[in-house]
């Protein structure tokens, strides 16, 4: 089992930037892949941003460009740093791992895109 908890979130305006951190504890050992979704208000929770063991990256297309997931094994921590974020980016932003066909969820934190 691994327990993820987020930070980073906040208000911020369009244009802006910020950077959310995701910590694991627990197992650690046992995680594959690491990955951001967010729930926009009113909305079902949409994938965002993957990163797996080896480095690989994917992002969904309406952030292509403007997010980067990174992620420090010797930390047990996976980022993801938002730039020129849009009021659509609105959401509360969830950190995900896989452990072979588990998954476990952070908390969430809220990010909130306005003038």
């Amino acid at each position: 089992q691994v327990r993820l908890v987020e930070s980073g979130g906040g208000l911020v305006q369009p244009g802006g930037s910020l950077r959310l951190s995701c910590v694991a504890s627990g197992n650690v050992f046992s995680i594959n892949d690491l990955g951001w979704h967010r729930r926009p208000p009113g909305k079902h929770r949409e994938p965002v941003a993957t990163i797996t063991s080896l480095g690989t990256r994917t992002y969904v297309d309406s952030v292509k460009g403007r997010f980067t997931i990174s992620r420090d094994n010797a930390k047990n921590t996976v980022y993801l740093q938002m730039n020129s974020l849009k009021p659509e980016d609105t959401a509360v932003y969830y950190c995900s791992s896989t452990e072979n066909g588990f998954r476990s969820w952070g908390q969430g934190t809220q990010v909130t895109v306005s003038s």
